[in-house]
């Protein structure tokens, strides 16, 4: 999945969104505990705790992305129990095959990521910023800082 448009984010922006995402989590919950889709849901999942003031923070460790693209899905280690009480954090849905063997797992938690592109979300129940689906979201963990060619000379 190579994609011209790219999407660099921030820490700070980053940072930013995950809290965002808790403000519209705040009167959904309280939860029992989040459940982190790892890797990408690592850091969200400790910002939304930390300012939901949750402490049982659980992962569910999925691996289907190398740095560009999308593989099959490989569950490493699954959550038990069928989710109720419990927020799902996720730092993005994309074409959401991850994210229904989550829902599958766990279909009673609530599910939340920053970012959503339009074929996976229908399967999250709150998210802060939409991105078309072919754009490639860069994060902060991904990337380093490096020269940028102008928007235009990268056509």
């Amino acid at each position: 999945m190579t994609s011209p448009k790219e999407f660099p984010v921030s820490w700070e922006e980053l940072h930013r969104n995950a809290r965002a995402l808790a403000w519209r989590l705040l009167d959904i919950g309280p939860f029992d505990g989040i459940v982190a889709v790892t890797r990408g849901g690592l850091v969200p999942a400790a910002i939304v705790a930390r300012e939901l003031e949750v402490r049982l923070v659980d992962t569910v460790c999925i691996a289907s992305y190398d740095h560009k693209d999308q593989g099959g899905i490989n569950v490493l280690k699954p959550v038990d129990g069928d989710g109720a009480g419990w927020l799902i954090v996720d730092d993005l849905v994309d074409t959401g095959r991850t994210a229904q063997v989550v829902r599958k797992m766990l279909p009673e938690a609530h599910f939340a990521t920053i970012y959503a592109k339009p074929a996976g979300r229908p399967l999250v129940d709150t998210f802060v910023t939409e991105v078309s689906q072919d754009t490639w979201i860069l994060f902060p963990w991904d990337v380093e800082l490096a020269y940028a060619a102008p928007i235009r000379d990268r056509s």
